[in-house]
């Protein structure tokens, strides 16, 4: 074999796993098809947190006089606030490379795809730079993690204009005036905090009674209570029925305790769920054991498939960057 371990995916699971493995004397391979450190580190959890902060900063200036303080001519540059986020992400990301070169994990960037092998699945890559490589270990670990969900039949799905995912939320070409987000989930909120922040108008959709459902009851009792002192707006208990672009902007028509409304706005968050980047890498011809397009594991992270491990956001909930950063390190620990 040419590697003891192959990590499928280098986000906050992946590379963790890769990073203890070679710790534990294993010779080891990552294999990402974009930029190392996944989603969380390029377009997730980091990213959104410089927004965040930015937002809060500039927030802060309209209270300047609650502490005796002033300032003139206060604004900001829009594309300066996008420019500093993917910066900080960019940083993030060369760390993340160190850290490959520091602990002699070999990176093979291109897309991969399994096929049957002997103690493992072989690893078939597609290479960025053109051609194929087929490498093979011991043991193979899926960290491929997710994306955005879209539901096509309502409409409500990302065109890069009108209509948002989080990649396109996180790095507009222009601050919009008005946004409405259809999911209050973590993502849901954050750029709504952000978006209201620089001074957008913005109306929040949720399907069940209460904002941030998976949260205690309490905190999202809270967060609703200090999100509408800030002016953000809430529909919960909401049937999102069409998404519809006309106009200079968007039409989202719900449905709640039998009434029907449509919320206008220049633009659209869809931030309604994550799906697991599981199709086209061959699982079906190996008959690797899925639930609702999540792969099923055990307590180590092994799949019933001999040899072939799968960690984070691709083998359910909750998806949570530390989550995946615990699972990689356990089956890591395992298979050494």
């Amino acid at each position: 074999m040419e590697f003891d371990l192959i990590v499928i995916g280098s986000g906050p699971g992946g590379y963790v796993a890769a990073i203890r493995a070679s710790q534990l004397g294993q010779k080891v391979a990552i294999v990402e098809r974009e930029s190392l450190g996944g989603i969380c580190l390029n377009w997730g959890c980091i990213p959104t947190k410089a927004l965040l902060k930015s937002g809060e900063k500039y927030e802060s200036l309209s209270h300047l006089k609650d502490y005796g303080l002033s300032a003139d001519k206060v604004g900001f540059d829009f594309d300066a606030i996008i420019q500093r986020s993917r910066g900080v992400a960019a940083t993030m990301n060369k760390g993340v490379t160190y850290l490959m070169k520091k602990n002699k994990i070999e990176v093979i960037e291109g897309t991969a795809k399994l096929e049957k092998g002997a103690a493992a699945p072989k690893v078939v890559v597609a290479l960025k730079a053109g051609g194929s490589r087929t490498v093979e270990a011991r043991a193979v670990m899926l960290a491929v993690g997710a994306r955005a969900k879209a539901i096509p039949q309502i409409g409500l799905e990302a065109d890069g204009d009108r209509i948002w995912a989080y990649r396109e939320a996180m790095a507009p070409k222009k601050m919009p005036a008005s946004i409405v987000v259809i999911g209050s989930g973590a993502i849901g909120v954050e750029f709504g905090s952000f978006y209201r922040a620089l001074g957008a108008e913005v109306t929040i959709v949720e399907a069940v009674d209460r904002i941030m459902p998976v949260e205690d009851e309490e905190v999202s009792k809270a967060a609703q209570k200090a999100f509408e002192k800030r002016g953000m707006k809430f529909r919960t208990g909401c049937k999102v029925t069409k998404v519809s672009k006309g106009g200079k902007g968007v039409q989202v028509a719900i449905e709640a305790g039998g009434k029907a409304e449509t919320l206008e706005a220049e633009v659209c968050i869809s931030a309604v769920g994550i799906t697991a980047n599981t199709d086209g890498i061959g699982l079906e011809a190996l008959g690797v054991n899925m639930d609702r397009g999540h792969i099923t594991i055990d307590g180590h992270c092994q799949t019933n498939v001999k040899g072939l491990y799968a960690i984070g956001d691709c083998a359910g909930a909750p998806w949570l960057a530390h989550k995946a950063s615990h699972e990689g390190i356990h089956a890591a620990e395992h298979i050494a």
